[in-house]
Protein backbone atom coordinates (compact mmCIF):
# COMPACT_ATOMS: atom_id res chain seq x y z
CA UNK A 1 0.00 0.00 0.00
CA UNK A 2 1.41 3.39 -1.05
CA UNK A 3 1.01 6.55 0.99
CA UNK A 4 0.63 9.86 -0.80
CA UNK A 5 -0.17 13.38 0.31
CA UNK A 6 -2.41 16.07 -1.15
CA UNK A 7 -0.61 19.38 -1.64
CA UNK A 8 -2.47 21.91 0.57
CA UNK A 9 -2.36 24.62 -2.10
CA UNK A 10 -5.77 25.89 -1.02
CA UNK A 11 -4.04 27.57 1.94
CA UNK A 12 -2.68 30.64 0.21
CA UNK A 13 0.43 30.84 2.40
CA UNK A 14 1.59 27.70 0.61
CA UNK A 15 -0.24 27.72 -2.71
CA UNK A 16 0.62 31.33 -3.48
CA UNK A 17 4.36 30.90 -2.95
CA UNK A 18 6.36 28.82 -5.47
CA UNK A 19 9.20 28.39 -2.99
CA UNK A 20 6.81 27.00 -0.37
CA UNK A 21 5.34 24.61 -2.95
CA UNK A 22 8.80 23.42 -3.93
CA UNK A 23 9.83 22.97 -0.31
CA UNK A 24 6.66 21.05 0.53
CA UNK A 25 7.09 18.70 -2.43
CA UNK A 26 10.74 18.05 -1.69
CA UNK A 27 10.10 17.52 2.01
CA UNK A 28 7.23 15.10 1.31
CA UNK A 29 9.46 13.10 -1.04
CA UNK A 30 12.30 13.07 1.50
CA UNK A 31 9.96 11.90 4.26
CA UNK A 32 8.88 8.97 2.10
CA UNK A 33 5.57 9.94 0.54
CA UNK A 34 5.19 8.23 -2.82
CA UNK A 35 2.61 10.47 -4.45
CA UNK A 36 1.73 14.16 -4.58
CA UNK A 37 -1.82 15.04 -5.58
CA UNK A 38 -3.86 18.15 -6.28
CA UNK A 39 -7.57 18.78 -6.92
CA UNK A 40 -8.89 20.81 -9.83
CA UNK A 41 -11.10 23.85 -10.28
CA UNK A 42 -10.84 26.48 -13.00
CA UNK A 43 -13.50 28.96 -11.86
CA UNK A 44 -14.66 29.81 -8.38
CA UNK A 45 -17.91 31.65 -7.77
CA UNK A 46 -18.35 34.93 -5.96
CA UNK A 47 -20.42 33.94 -2.94
CA UNK A 48 -21.56 37.53 -2.43
CA UNK A 49 -23.98 36.95 -5.30
CA UNK A 50 -24.87 33.41 -4.14
CA UNK A 51 -25.86 33.50 -0.45
CA UNK A 52 -27.15 29.91 -0.60
CA UNK A 53 -23.94 28.45 -2.09
CA UNK A 54 -23.14 26.44 1.03
CA UNK A 55 -19.88 24.74 2.00
CA UNK A 56 -18.43 24.36 -1.47
CA UNK A 57 -15.39 25.79 -3.23
CA UNK A 58 -15.47 29.46 -4.14
CA UNK A 59 -13.23 32.10 -5.70
CA UNK A 60 -11.57 32.48 -2.30
CA UNK A 61 -9.99 29.02 -2.69
CA UNK A 62 -6.66 28.83 -4.51
CA UNK A 63 -6.28 26.11 -7.15
CA UNK A 64 -3.28 25.97 -9.45
CA UNK A 65 -3.75 24.36 -12.85
CA UNK A 66 -2.61 20.78 -12.16
CA UNK A 67 -0.53 20.45 -15.33
CA UNK A 68 1.28 23.74 -14.73
CA UNK A 69 1.97 22.85 -11.10
CA UNK A 70 3.21 19.34 -11.88
CA UNK A 71 5.46 20.68 -14.65
CA UNK A 72 7.04 22.98 -12.08
CA UNK A 73 7.40 20.24 -9.47
CA UNK A 74 8.79 17.76 -12.01
CA UNK A 75 11.99 19.78 -12.02
CA UNK A 76 12.11 19.95 -8.22
CA UNK A 77 11.66 16.25 -7.39
CA UNK A 78 13.24 12.93 -8.33
CA UNK A 79 10.91 9.97 -7.90
CA UNK A 80 7.64 10.99 -6.27
CA UNK A 81 4.58 10.37 -8.43
CA UNK A 82 1.96 12.97 -9.36
CA UNK A 83 -1.80 12.47 -9.51
CA UNK A 84 -4.81 14.65 -10.25
CA UNK A 85 -7.54 13.94 -7.70
CA UNK A 86 -9.48 14.68 -9.75
CA UNK A 87 -9.26 16.60 -13.03
CA UNK A 88 -12.70 17.65 -14.27
CA UNK A 89 -12.25 16.15 -17.70
CA UNK A 90 -15.52 17.03 -19.44
CA UNK A 91 -15.02 20.77 -18.98
CA UNK A 92 -11.88 20.50 -21.14
CA UNK A 93 -11.05 19.44 -24.68
CA UNK A 94 -9.93 15.81 -24.69
CA UNK A 95 -7.17 16.23 -27.28
CA UNK A 96 -5.71 19.16 -25.37
CA UNK A 97 -5.77 17.20 -22.10
CA UNK A 98 -4.05 14.29 -23.84
CA UNK A 99 -1.33 16.67 -25.03
CA UNK A 100 -0.92 18.38 -21.64
CA UNK A 101 -0.81 15.10 -19.74
CA UNK A 102 1.69 13.59 -22.16
CA UNK A 103 3.94 16.64 -21.87
CA UNK A 104 3.90 16.49 -18.07
CA UNK A 105 4.52 12.73 -18.16
CA UNK A 106 7.59 13.26 -20.36
CA UNK A 107 8.92 16.04 -18.15
CA UNK A 108 8.54 14.02 -14.96
CA UNK A 109 9.83 10.76 -16.43
CA UNK A 110 6.58 8.80 -16.49
CA UNK A 111 5.41 9.65 -12.97
CA UNK A 112 1.90 10.93 -13.79
CA UNK A 113 -1.39 9.32 -12.80
CA UNK A 114 -4.41 11.05 -14.34
CA UNK A 115 -7.44 11.00 -12.08
CA UNK A 116 -10.59 12.24 -13.81
CA UNK A 117 -14.13 13.03 -12.73
CA UNK A 118 -17.32 14.60 -14.04
CA UNK A 119 -17.45 17.59 -11.69
CA UNK A 120 -20.38 19.26 -9.95
CA UNK A 121 -20.05 23.00 -10.61
CA UNK A 122 -22.19 24.03 -13.58
CA UNK A 123 -20.75 27.56 -13.39
CA UNK A 124 -17.37 26.20 -14.48
CA UNK A 125 -18.83 24.34 -17.45
CA UNK A 126 -20.73 27.42 -18.58
CA UNK A 127 -17.62 29.59 -18.31
CA UNK A 128 -15.58 27.06 -20.29
CA UNK A 129 -18.30 26.71 -22.94
CA UNK A 130 -18.87 23.00 -22.29
CA UNK A 131 -22.12 21.08 -21.77
CA UNK A 132 -22.77 20.25 -18.13
CA UNK A 133 -25.62 17.84 -18.87
CA UNK A 134 -23.84 15.27 -21.07
CA UNK A 135 -20.57 15.37 -19.15
CA UNK A 136 -20.62 11.76 -17.97
CA UNK A 137 -21.25 10.13 -21.34
CA UNK A 138 -18.91 12.53 -23.08
CA UNK A 139 -16.10 11.83 -20.62
CA UNK A 140 -16.16 8.14 -21.58
CA UNK A 141 -15.42 9.02 -25.19
CA UNK A 142 -12.81 11.52 -24.03
CA UNK A 143 -10.88 8.79 -22.23
CA UNK A 144 -10.95 6.61 -25.34
CA UNK A 145 -9.63 9.51 -27.41
CA UNK A 146 -6.80 10.17 -24.96
CA UNK A 147 -5.80 6.54 -24.68
CA UNK A 148 -5.63 6.26 -28.47
CA UNK A 149 -3.52 9.42 -28.78
CA UNK A 150 -1.07 8.25 -26.12
CA UNK A 151 -0.59 4.86 -27.74
CA UNK A 152 0.08 5.71 -31.39
CA UNK A 153 1.76 8.54 -33.34
CA UNK A 154 -1.24 8.91 -35.64
CA UNK A 155 -4.88 8.31 -34.82
CA UNK A 156 -8.08 8.17 -36.83
CA UNK A 157 -11.13 8.45 -34.58
CA UNK A 158 -14.78 9.11 -35.28
CA UNK A 159 -17.09 9.29 -32.30
CA UNK A 160 -20.19 11.16 -31.21
CA UNK A 161 -18.22 14.17 -29.95
CA UNK A 162 -14.74 13.75 -31.41
CA UNK A 163 -13.24 13.43 -34.87
CA UNK A 164 -9.52 12.97 -35.52
CA UNK A 165 -8.35 12.50 -39.10
CA UNK A 166 -4.99 10.70 -39.12
CA UNK A 167 -3.22 13.01 -36.68
CA UNK A 168 -1.36 12.68 -33.39
CA UNK A 169 0.32 14.40 -30.48
CA UNK A 170 4.06 14.79 -29.96
CA UNK A 171 5.62 14.09 -27.50
CA UNK A 172 4.08 10.76 -26.62
CA UNK A 173 4.20 9.58 -22.99
CA UNK A 174 7.20 7.34 -22.24
CA UNK A 175 5.00 4.32 -21.46
CA UNK A 176 2.70 4.97 -24.44
CA UNK A 177 -0.04 5.21 -21.83
CA UNK A 178 -0.89 7.22 -18.76
CA UNK A 179 -2.87 5.49 -16.00
CA UNK A 180 -6.43 6.83 -15.90
CA UNK A 181 -8.24 6.66 -12.57
CA UNK A 182 -11.87 7.63 -12.06
CA UNK A 183 -13.25 9.55 -9.09
CA UNK A 184 -16.84 9.22 -7.97
CA UNK A 185 -19.23 6.86 -6.25
CA UNK A 186 -22.10 6.21 -8.65
CA UNK A 187 -22.64 2.80 -10.21
CA UNK A 188 -21.85 4.25 -13.63
CA UNK A 189 -18.48 5.49 -12.35
CA UNK A 190 -17.62 2.02 -11.12
CA UNK A 191 -18.57 0.65 -14.52
CA UNK A 192 -16.20 3.11 -16.18
CA UNK A 193 -13.42 2.01 -13.84
CA UNK A 194 -13.95 -1.62 -14.79
CA UNK A 195 -14.29 -1.00 -18.52
CA UNK A 196 -11.54 1.53 -19.20
CA UNK A 197 -9.82 2.58 -15.99
CA UNK A 198 -6.64 1.73 -14.15
CA UNK A 199 -7.97 2.71 -10.75
CA UNK A 200 -10.69 4.24 -8.60
CA UNK A 201 -10.81 7.15 -6.15
CA UNK A 202 -13.70 6.45 -3.70
CA UNK A 203 -12.78 9.63 -1.88
CA UNK A 204 -16.00 10.26 0.05
CA UNK A 205 -15.82 7.05 2.07
CA UNK A 206 -14.38 6.95 5.53
CA UNK A 207 -13.36 3.62 7.06
CA UNK A 208 -16.34 1.37 7.75
CA UNK A 209 -18.82 -1.11 6.36
CA UNK A 210 -20.06 1.19 3.60
CA UNK A 211 -16.56 1.57 2.19
CA UNK A 212 -15.83 -2.15 2.39
CA UNK A 213 -19.12 -2.96 0.65
CA UNK A 214 -18.36 -0.50 -2.17
CA UNK A 215 -14.90 -1.97 -2.73
CA UNK A 216 -16.34 -5.48 -2.76
CA UNK A 217 -18.97 -4.30 -5.25
CA UNK A 218 -16.28 -2.97 -7.59
CA UNK A 219 -14.40 -6.24 -7.44
CA UNK A 220 -17.53 -8.26 -8.17
CA UNK A 221 -18.23 -6.02 -11.15
CA UNK A 222 -14.71 -6.59 -12.43
CA UNK A 223 -15.01 -10.34 -12.11
CA UNK A 224 -18.38 -10.30 -13.89
CA UNK A 225 -16.76 -8.38 -16.75
CA UNK A 226 -13.92 -10.89 -16.98
CA UNK A 227 -11.32 -8.58 -15.50
CA UNK A 228 -8.91 -9.45 -12.69
CA UNK A 229 -9.80 -7.11 -9.78
CA UNK A 230 -6.13 -7.03 -8.82
CA UNK A 231 -5.45 -4.94 -11.93
CA UNK A 232 -7.58 -2.09 -10.56
CA UNK A 233 -5.96 0.28 -8.08
CA UNK A 234 -7.93 1.91 -5.27
CA UNK A 235 -6.88 5.17 -3.63
CA UNK A 236 -8.79 6.61 -0.68
CA UNK A 237 -8.29 9.60 1.59
CA UNK A 238 -7.17 9.77 5.20
CA UNK A 239 -6.90 12.68 7.61
CA UNK A 240 -4.49 13.94 10.25
CA UNK A 241 -7.13 16.30 11.60
CA UNK A 242 -8.93 13.68 13.70
CA UNK A 243 -7.41 11.65 16.49
CA UNK A 244 -3.74 10.86 16.92
CA UNK A 245 -1.23 8.12 16.21
CA UNK A 246 -3.25 5.17 17.52
CA UNK A 247 -6.34 6.10 15.51
CA UNK A 248 -4.31 6.83 12.39
CA UNK A 249 -2.74 3.40 12.62
CA UNK A 250 -6.13 1.75 13.02
CA UNK A 251 -7.40 3.55 9.92
CA UNK A 252 -4.36 2.47 7.91
CA UNK A 253 -4.90 -1.13 9.03
CA UNK A 254 -8.54 -0.94 7.95
CA UNK A 255 -7.72 0.26 4.44
CA UNK A 256 -4.99 -2.32 4.08
CA UNK A 257 -7.45 -5.04 5.11
CA UNK A 258 -9.71 -3.83 2.28
CA UNK A 259 -6.88 -4.32 -0.18
CA UNK A 260 -6.58 -0.71 -1.30
CA UNK A 261 -3.40 0.10 -3.20
CA UNK A 262 -2.99 3.75 -2.15
CA UNK A 263 -4.04 6.07 0.65
CA UNK A 264 -3.74 9.85 0.36
CA UNK A 265 -3.27 12.08 3.39
CA UNK A 266 -5.28 15.33 3.24
CA UNK A 267 -4.47 18.09 5.73
CA UNK A 268 -6.57 20.95 4.36
CA UNK A 269 -10.10 19.58 3.93
CA UNK A 270 -12.87 19.52 6.50
CA UNK A 271 -15.53 17.81 4.40
CA UNK A 272 -17.07 14.41 5.01
CA UNK A 273 -14.88 12.10 7.05
CA UNK A 274 -11.91 14.50 6.79
CA UNK A 275 -10.89 17.29 9.15
CA UNK A 276 -8.34 19.97 8.39
CA UNK A 277 -5.42 20.45 10.74
CA UNK A 278 -5.52 23.43 13.06
CA UNK A 279 -2.70 25.41 11.47
CA UNK A 280 -2.58 26.77 7.94
CA UNK A 281 1.08 27.69 7.47
CA UNK A 282 3.51 25.60 5.41
CA UNK A 283 5.27 24.64 8.64
CA UNK A 284 1.99 23.39 10.13
CA UNK A 285 1.29 21.19 7.12
CA UNK A 286 4.84 19.82 7.04
CA UNK A 287 4.73 18.99 10.74
CA UNK A 288 1.44 17.16 10.26
CA UNK A 289 2.64 15.03 7.34
CA UNK A 290 5.86 14.11 9.18
CA UNK A 291 3.90 13.07 12.23
CA UNK A 292 1.45 11.02 10.17
CA UNK A 293 4.22 9.26 8.23
CA UNK A 294 6.05 8.35 11.42
CA UNK A 295 2.84 6.91 12.83
CA UNK A 296 1.88 4.60 9.94
CA UNK A 297 4.92 3.98 7.73
CA UNK A 298 5.64 0.54 9.19
CA UNK A 299 2.09 -0.61 8.31
CA UNK A 300 2.28 0.11 4.59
Amino acid sequence: MKLGVAIPEIDAALGGDPVALRDFAQAAEEIGYQDLSVPDHVLGVNVASRPDWGDRNTSADLFHDPFALFSFLAGCTKAVEFSTQVLILAQRQAVLVAKQAASVDVLCGGRLRLGVGVGWNEVEFTGLNENFHDRGRRSEEQVKVMQALWAEPHVTFKGRWHTIDDAGINPLPPRRMIPVWFGGHAEVTMRRVVEMGDGWFPMAYGPGDEARAAIDRLRHMAEAAGRDPATIGIDTRVTAGIGAEAEWRETARFWKSCGVSHITLVTYSGRGHLRRIEGRTPADHLAAIRRYWNAVADLL
